[in-house]
């Protein structure tokens, strides 16, 4: 909207011409979620516990979570709206991209809401049954490829890290599999988000990642230099995961241990799905395993927990996911969030190495 108003002056103003730049809004994007999350965390956070929509702990979870019953919950809507009001400003509202990125936000948030509002508002502690919620996150994102392949013509070829001249051409295949890379970064970061700060430090890392990640890929020089796929236009989704880092800046103020405020599902929901989005756009899916190595192992960890016990009656781990194994094995709650933040740390740089290690 901003970008709309001011950049139409640039003609008689030459000042106003610098909204014309991405890395310009970008950092203005950043700046803007991180202050709409710190100026309404504290009343959001007040809101959310005179209303009792308190957190609930596993009676079979590590002991020392029991001390957080009762934590506010549901406050990855501080992001939602941080991040939206911010694209809203900065981002260029031409593009198809940005539209379809804030669809899936938006989307997938409802999802996460209606999970949240089911648990803790309804106390139906199950909240939305496994098998609706696996078919909306389908249904979504089934939309946002469909979209993509259909209406912009977009390519069923794959990008491989390291890789140069290796392109396997998917055809229909790639639709289902596109689906899954969306539908699987949802869920990824949402198991992830276990203990304070946990996901929201890797999606900042992650959301820095592909912040450059989209901005090289929109830019044909650079997407030249580095042979990787050029998409016309990807570039102004780094004015959105510019956003998605300064937000969960914001929220990481509130977040962070001892947490004042948890994301719940609707914010893990729609950040996990944004990531897949984005992986999707910028035809770096396969990047989206080292972006998300953290969230990776989490789901991983989970899955082999399931198939080991149901084949042969045994826990691979202490308990799943990862994160709680570390917890009952000793490790203080902080130490294994600042662990695996090294973690997503190191892989996001891993992966932007990616890009020129071809």
């Amino acid at each position: 909207m901003l970008y709309h108003l001011l950049y139409a002056f640039h003609a008689d103003h030459p000042f106003f011409n610098v909204f014309r730049y991405i890395t310009f809004r970008t950092s203005y994007a950043v700046l803007t979620a991180f202050v709409i999350c710190f100026a309404i965390g504290p009343r959001a956070i007040r809101r959310l516990r005179q209303s009792q929509i308190g957190q609930q702990i596993r009676k079979d979870g590590p002991p020392s979570h029991l001390s957080k019953a009762g934590t506010p919950t549901m406050g990855g809507l501080i992001i939602l709206m941080a991040v939206l009001a911010a694209a809203l400003l900065w981002a260029d509202l031409r593009s198809p991209y940005v539209w379809l990125l804030l669809f899936s936000l938006a989307a997938f948030g409802w999802i996460g809401f209606a999970d949240d509002y089911l648990k803790f508002v309804k106390k139906h502690s199950a909240g939305l049954r496994p098998r609706y919620k696996l078919l909306t996150q389908t249904a979504v994102a089934a939309v946002i490829v469909g979209i993509l392949y259909g209406a912009l013509n977009y390519s069923t070829q794959l990008s491989l890290p390291f890789f140069k001249n290796i392109h396997p051409d998917l055809r229909w295949v790639y639709l289902p599999f596109a689906v899954l890379v969306i539908v699987g970064a949802s869920n990824a970061v949402n198991l992830t988000d276990g203990l304070d700060g946990l996901a929201t430090g890797p999606v900042a890392v992650a959301a820095v990642a592909y912040t450059i990640v989209t901005y090289v890929t929109g830019h044909r020089v650079f997407a030249d230099y580095l042979l990787i796929p050029y998409v016309d236009g990807a570039g102004e989704l780094a004015v959105i995961c510019g956003a998605l880092f300064g937000a969960c800046l914001g929220f990481l103020w509130f977040n962070s241990y001892p947490a004042s405020v948890f994301m719940g599902d609707v914010g893990s929901l729609p950040l996990g799905g944004m990531l897949g989005t984005v992986a999707v756009i910028t035809k770096h899916e396969f990047l989206l395993l080292l972006v998300g190595g953290l969230f990776v192992l989490e789901a991983l960890s989970v899955i082999l927990q399931v198939a080991s016990f149901k084949m042969r009656a045994k826990r691979i781990f202490l308990m799943a996911p990862l994160h709680h194994h570390f917890e009952l094995k000793g490790w203080a709650e902080p130490k294994v969030v600042i662990r695996f933040w090294i973690i997503a740390i190191v892989m996001a740089l891993l992966s932007l190495s990616t890009l020129k290690l071809r």
